[in-house]
């Protein structure tokens, strides 16, 4: 009873980690809309703010040169600028909404206040001109309350673009630390995953072992139906998981293309694993825990007329702890074969394995041209193989020669070292 109960307890803490990551990719994703919203939103303003200072200049310059010349040409600027403050005014008032901070409201005020007296200062110039004062205009200009304002106004809108650029590299940053969370959040599942396969394993053995001990007893057959059903009911619900885990995982990397790549290598070896999950339950038409059920299982999905394998072996068995990590390697060596193999390149993939004594020895040939230079960088696939061979208790070498790939995996049938 205790033991099912711990079952239970690792399948809740599966599901709440579940819950969790789905609320934090929710995070993730309204992070990222708050930041794309912002962007939106921060242009606007900036380029409302340029109008408003744009519209000052060129009032101020069709001014002086009306002023300097009396041609009335210089007047359009002016004009246009006159027509265009007040608007972009609004429109910024608009933008920014009640979610503004008290230096804001008071910015917008000043700049409203500042372009007001500016355009205010350049009308009292013209009726100078208009009424035959033009020395009154002139002098009007040199004073130093127009150049004055126009500076304040220019100080105003630059303080208040900084604050909108620094709401949105904030808003930018909230976005950055909510993706970083993802990653270690999938790993953390996909820790958990392998811990269910792992209580999955050991409710297998011992529903096999009570099969044995039950023999004719009516008493010991109904215990072992219970752990069929047991068995049947962890089964069904470790890949549930594996399909929310793989949702989960696919939905990441909608809105980040470039993340896409990565995601695609962890959903693939998300898929490795169920296929592995699925051999050791005896859910293939194939005896649980074969060895060449396995490598059928691996290497099939990716076969074509183009793409042949040679498979040859004796039937060997394999102990369930086994299985996890050989269907990890074999995945990977398959997908290497697929991007930059054999089957790449329109070569043979041959895959022989044989039993001596208690060591299995699995020899996997890419034949395909190569230039026989092993590659100086060591990306995850390696680590994966590396530590799956140290959970075979075995070795794993691998040679690249110019005629392909040869890898030779060696492990003690029994599990043991």
């Amino acid at each position: 009873m205790r033991r099912h109960w711990g079952t239970l307890a690792t399948l809740g803490v599966v599901a709440a980690a579940l819950i969790s990551a789905i609320f934090l990719i929710y995070q993730t994703i309204e992070a990222e809309r708050a930041q794309r919203a912002q962007v939106v939103r921060t242009n606007a303003i900036l380029v409302e703010l340029q109008n408003v200072s744009r519209s000052a200049l060129n009032a101020e310059t069709g001014q002086r040169g009306y002023v300097l010349t009396l041609d009335r040409r210089y007047l359009q600027p002016y004009n246009l600028g006159s027509a265009q403050y007040r608007p972009a005014l609004e429109r910024l008032r608009t933008l920014l909404g009640n979610e503004t901070t008290p230096r804001q409201r008071e910015l917008v005020d000043e700049i409203e206040t500042l372009s007001g007296a500016k355009f205010a200062e350049i009308e009292q110039s013209l009726e100078l001109v208009a009424d035959g004062n033009l020395i009154g205009a002139r002098s009007l200009i040199l004073t130093d309350e127009g150049q004055e304002a126009m500076e304040r106004l220019r100080q105003a809108v630059r303080e208040m673009e900084d604050i909108e650029r620094g709401i949105l590299l904030e808003a930018s940053s909230d976005a950055a630390r909510a993706e970083g969370r993802v990653l270690p959040l999938l790993l953390g599942l996909l820790a958990l995953i392998l811990v269910a396969l792992w209580l999955g394993l050991r409710l297998s053995i011992r529903t096999a072992k009570a099969e044995a001990e039950a023999a004719q007893t009516t008493a010991l057959a109904e215990a072992r139906d219970r752990a069929d059903l047991l068995a049947r009911e962890l089964n069904h619900r470790v890949k549930n998981l594996f399909a929310v885990i793989l949702a989960i995982v696919r939905m990441s990397a909608k809105d980040s293309p470039e993340a896409k790549p990565t995601v695609d290598r962890i959903a693939e070896r998300i898929n490795a694993l169920l296929t592995a999950h699925e051999v050791t339950q005896g859910t293939l038409e194939t005896p649980v825990a074969s060895l060449r059920a396995l490598v059928e299982t691996t290497v099939r999905p990716y076969l074509t007329s183009a793409r042949k394998a040679d498979l040859s072996g004796p039937e060997v068995q394999l102990p369930a702890k086994q299985v996890t990590p050989l269907g990890l390697v074999l995945h990977e060596l398959t997908t290497n074969a697929v991007k930059y193999g054999c089957w790449q390149s329109g070569g043979t993939l041959k895959v022989h394995w044989k039993q001596q004594g208690d060591t299995v020895t699995i020899e996997w040939r890419e034949e395909c041209p190569g230039d026989g230079v092993e590659p100086e960088r060591q990306g995850f696939g390696s680590l994966l193989m590396t530590g799956s061979a140290k959970q075979l208790r075995g070795s794993i070498d691998r040679q690249f020669t110019k005629d392909g790939v040869e890898v030779t995996i060696s492990f003690p049938a029994n599990g043991n070292a």
